[in-house]
């Protein structure tokens, strides 16, 4: 039972430590473009 609980332990702190590295260089952010649109008035 006692390794099981060690296991578990190691377990997250392995998890926290991913976490923490993949808030720090992991880059979620969108590629940023300029996008333009010409919009025809409707003459009718």
């Amino acid at each position: 039972m006692g390794r099981l609980i060690r296991y578990a332990f190691y377990l997250v702190v392995l998890a926290f430590i991913g976490l923490v590295g993949f808030s720090y260089f992991g880059d979620l952010s969108a590629p940023q473009t300029e996008v333009t649109i010409i919009v025809a008035p409707n003459a009718g």
